[in-house]
């Protein structure tokens, strides 16, 4: 046991589990934003490739898996949903055929419109300071990158 303030710590205990707590608000934050992907007809995932080519789209499988820090055969799967779901179109790349690039069709460009409305209502709804917010995704980037190493 590590000793803080003169106080023993137990590290064992749930309360004292950095990764319960990202964990826990991970699973808080999507919960918050359901209402929002209901209206979307997305999943969260689904949601978080469709903000990827919002920014730029007719990109490869890989880049998408890599922003998202997720294999390949995890995103793949992923993909033929939003394909089924005509949010996306995945063509072959013209210089190389064994590269896939996803695009978005026009119903997929179109939930951007219905999407802006999404981060300034979560933020509302969390009564959350958003300078402190920015603050904390900033030390879990940090965080990440060193998970990465």
């Amino acid at each position: 046991m590590e000793k803080e303030d003169n106080k023993e710590v137990d590290l064992l205990k749930l309360e004292n589990q950095l990764c319960f707590s990202i964990y826990a608000a991970s699973r808080l934050m999507t919960r918050m934003y359901q209402p929002y992907l209901d209206e979307l007809g997305v999943t969260y995932p689904q949601y978080l490739v469709l903000l990827i080519l919002w920014e730029k789209e007719g990109i490869g499988v890989n880049e998408i898996a890599c922003k998202l820090y997720l294999n390949t055969n995890t995103v793949t799967p992923l993909l033929k949903r939003m394909e089924q779901l005509e949010i996306i179109e995945r063509n072959k790349c013209c210089s190389d055929e064994r590269k896939v690039l996803i695009c978005l069709t026009e119903r997929g460009k179109g939930l951007k419109k219905i999407a802006q409305k999404i981060p300034s209502s979560l933020i509302s709804n969390m009564e959350c300071d958003l300078n402190k917010a920015m603050c904390l995704k900033n030390e879990l980037d940090i965080l990440i990158k060193q998970l990465l190493k």
